[in-house]
């Protein structure tokens, strides 16, 4: 029978090694064929609020690996005012995600658990930008310059952390009392924080440079950057917004663009690289897939003479079944009440093809 599990189950159940190695785990198998993930699915819809969108975030796939599939259907207001034309603003009427995780057995087909979303997107966001430092970033990195301290900002801080030995996280926001609050959650963490006055502080003497905002505009200039520096970054263009937390000199002077798939860049229109790439700034070959670097098919290392970029550049639900798999599993072990029982989901068989 299905169960529900609920943000608090993923926060205390979950470990961050272990997402990490989830994300391996993915992208490994989707490298070699054995995992299934179409581009993401995104729309959105007027409402009776002419500054309000309703906005839907779907992702379909299936990790063989772990024996499971799902389907995400995020479920989101955004605002439409000029006010916010520097980042999306997500506005949701109640302090509600409605979003959810359905995952299926890839043996019986049935529903194993239908599970929140909230912190579960965040947290395989941050395993995935770990995984690709722990990848390709040199061994000795140990300056963190950090952008944001939104949602995004604390679980891939923290991932990144944890493979890498950062000694001091440099960060900035334009809300400082945001920066405030995200020193104050990372008290506990061994680690130096230091809010930084400007942006270019947050590049000066950083090994790795992360961008974990939601800007639809560059957060700092690429010529700031000096070789042995890698840039990660977790805001995309899709087809409804066209964003990009780096310039195209980044793009120009990265020996290296690693990005979940090559797929998604295409069929999200992601023209933040696609348009340097027309120009000739970028060349395909140039552009790897982080499950080919995680294969060794293909070799891209941080050194001190070069400029490595990974674009986290889509979310992808292998992500969210390799994580929910591993949920799964322990919630069974340790036993819950929240079942759903069987009968409420028995439909009529059917004799036809599925159409």
């Amino acid at each position: 029978m299905p169960i529900v599990i609920t943000d608090a189950d993923a926060r205390r159940l979950l470990s961050i090694p272990e997402a990490i190695e989830a994300m391996r785990v993915a992208f490994s198998d989707l490298a070699n064929g054995k995992a299934a993930n179409p581009p993401r699915l995104r729309y959105s819809s007027g409402t009776d609020d002419p500054e309000r969108r309703y906005f839907a975030n779907i992702h379909a796939g299936a990790v063989e690996s772990y024996g499971t599939a799902c389907v995400r259907a995020g479920s989101h207001f955004f605002l439409m005012s000029d006010r916010f034309d520097d980042r999306r603003t997500l506005d949701n009427p109640d302090p509600v995600n409605w979003s959810v995780i359905v995952l299926y057995s890839l043996k019986t087909g049935a529903p194993l658990a239908f599970l929140h979303e909230t912190f579960l997107s965040g947290f395989r966001v941050g395993a995935t930008s770990a995984l690709g430092v722990q990848q390709m970033a040199r061994a000795d990195s140990h300056v963190l310059g950090l952008f944001g301290t939104g949602n995004q900002a604390l679980p891939n801080c923290r991932a990144i952390c944890a493979v890498r030995p950062i000694k001091r996280v440099q960060v900035y926001s334009t809300n400082r009392e945001n920066v405030l609050n995200f020193i104050e959650k990372m008290s506990d963490d061994k680690v130096e924080v230091v809010a930084m006055p400007s942006p270019r502080d947050v590049v000066e003497g950083a090994d790795i440079v992360l961008c974990a905002t939601n800007s639809k505009k560059p957060v700092f200039e690429g010529e700031w950057l000096k070789p042995g520096q890698m840039v990660v970054s977790i805001v995309n263009s899709d087809v409804m917004d066209k964003k990009s937390e780096v310039d195209e000199t980044v793009f120009a002077r990265a020996s290296d663009i690693v990005v979940n798939t090559w797929e998604s860049v295409v069929a999200n229109g992601q023209v933040e690289l696609l348009d340097p790439m027309a120009k000739g700034i970028v060349r395909r070959e140039q552009v790897h897939e982080i499950g080919d670097v995680v294969n060794g098919k293909v070799s891209v290392q941080q050194t001190r003479d070069n400029i490595v970029y990974y674009k986290n550049n889509t979310g992808l639900a292998i992500q969210f079944a390799a994580c929910g798999a591993i949920l799964h599993d322990k919630m069974q072990t340790e036993g819950t009440n929240r079942v759903i029982p069987d009968e409420w989901f028995a439909a009529e068989k059917y004799t036809s093809p599925v159409r």
